[in-house]
């Protein structure tokens, strides 16, 4: 599985805004790895960050 799909998985499964460490920990990627996708994916419009250095899915 890609890093971009596992963090997507796990901002599903956790259906809450989430710390970029606590995305790291649940999908089992790399917590760098996951800053960088984030970022990416804050970009395409998949992701956004309700509160300051939380993150969750755009519904």
């Amino acid at each position: 599985m890609e890093s971009k799909d596992a963090i997507i998985k796990a901002l599903e499964l956790a259906g809450k805004p989430m710390k970029g460490g606590e995305i790291a920990d649940a999908s089992g990627v790399d917590k760098k790895e996951v800053d960088k996708q984030i970022k990416k994916l804050v970009a395409e419009g998949k992701v956004n960050s309700p509160v300051r250095c939380f993150y969750a899915l755009v519904k």
